[in-house]
């Protein structure tokens, strides 16, 4: 077992999508190096004082590259550590040789697991072990602080793992939140679809039975819509039972829509009032674009119920353009920052965005919690067949 962890640790990717240099980067370059002309400046008893700032100075800018090259920095850092090291041996000064200022090393410690892959975090973290090892040696430092560097040297480490593992879980929970949505879509389309293929079959076989005058171009047509027909609803099953669950059969109903709506503001039991307003042709939007408006609108009042703070109303409006559907569902509550945008917001962005579409939210300017959404009509102006109102 233990085998097993460290292949999957020594195997273990990058994670993606390490970002470029941000403010911070050069906001941590220009305190190391004023800090080096500090330290130089006004300390006195510095041991190799040119020697000292120019390593010092080299040290500073080595984690402008510890994002993309984790390994390569803190080899370059830490064997540069190792030179200074042999080089006090043969010298042998009576002070070490070095600035206070080189602990800006503990950057490259903390992105090393941070953002490394598996065989550069082990290969790093043997760099990092080796000169702690040697400068302890070197300088005959007692037991008790040998165990206090030692944790200081391995907690900026402790912390990017900490954090890589905590933003990959949540990465992991909102890829399992879009797939989930994917899939909820794909039963949608698939239940919609079937309905309308089935008619379309049924369809075919009357028009065989009532073609009285039996033309044979009549008969051939019929027989490819029935065939084409029938193969598109098995192609439709066997896709989306890989799909959904196991021992899930498909239900031909379609999904809740913008009919929907009404009976969703008039729903008893919750604390807050829904005001809804639905203006423009929205009868005839495309099956998968009706059922994403009507989530939109359900995660939404359902997130305000639960999270507004304060609020006494959620406005919610729905207007259909000649190309788009535009989705608005707003509180009065009190503004809580961005800590409601939670999976089920993430779950939306993806079914828009597999619809052509966007949705964003996010605190509202005066008060509240904002959610707009834009979906293309995508087919309906080539006549689409409107929903029966349930």
């Amino acid at each position: 077992m233990l085998r097993d962890d460290l292949r999957t640790l020594w195997n273990e990717p990058r994670p993606p999508d390490a970002p470029a240099r941000v403010w911070r980067d050069w906001a941590l370059l220009a305190a190391g190096l004023g800090g080096v002309m500090l330290e130089a400046t006004l300390r006195e008893n510095v041991v190799w004082r040119p020697v000292a700032v120019v390593f010092a100075l080299w040290l500073c800018l080595l984690p402008l590259w510890r994002r993309p090259r984790p390994l390569a920095m803190v080899t370059l850092a830490f064997g540069s550590v190792i030179l200074l090291q042999l080089a006090s041996l043969l010298a042998a000064p009576r002070e070490p040789v070095g600035l206070d200022t080189g602990a800006v090393v503990l950057v490259l410690v903390y992105a090393l697991p941070r953002w490394g892959s598996g065989r550069e975090i082990v290969l790093g973290s043997a760099v990092i072990l080796t000169t702690f090892a040697l400068c302890t040696v070197t300088y005959e430092t007692p037991a008790a602080e040998q165990v206090g560097g030692f944790v200081f040297l391995l907690l900026p480490g402790l912390i990017g793992a900490a954090v890589r593992f905590r933003v990959t879980a949540r990465e992991r929970q909102l890829e399992q939140v879009r797939s989930r949505e994917r899939e909820q879509l794909a039963r949608e389309l698939h239940d919609t679809v079937a309905h309308h293929v089935s008619a379309m079959v049924i369809s075919a076989q009357a028009g065989r039975v009532l073609a009285g005058t039996d033309p044979s171009a009549a008969v051939e047509a019929l027989e490819g819509v029935e065939e084409e027909g029938a193969r598109t609803l098995e192609e439709m099953r066997a896709m989306v039972t890989a799909l959904r669950n196991r021992g899930a059969g498909a239900e031909l109903a379609p999904p809740a829509g913008v009919a929907d709506l009404e009976r969703l503001a008039r729903t008893p039991g919750g604390r807050l009032r829904v005001d809804l307003g639905l203006d423009g042709e929205l009868d005839t939007l495309p099956p998968a674009v009706d059922a994403a408006v009507y989530r939109i609108v359900q995660e939404s009042v359902t997130n305000a119920m639960r999270h507004a703070v304060n609020a006494t109303e959620v406005v919610v409006r729905v207007t259909a353009e000649r190309h788009t559907v535009r989705v608005s569902v707003r509180d009065n509550g009190h503004r809580t920052g961005r800590g409601r945008a939670g999976y089920g917001l993430a779950g939306l962005r993806e079914r828009a965005a597999l619809l052509g579409g966007k949705l964003q939210a996010g605190p509202g300017p005066d008060q509240g919690w904002h959610v707009e959404a834009e979906l293309p009509r995508g087919r309906t102006e080539s006549g689409a067949h409107p929903r029966p109102r349930r």
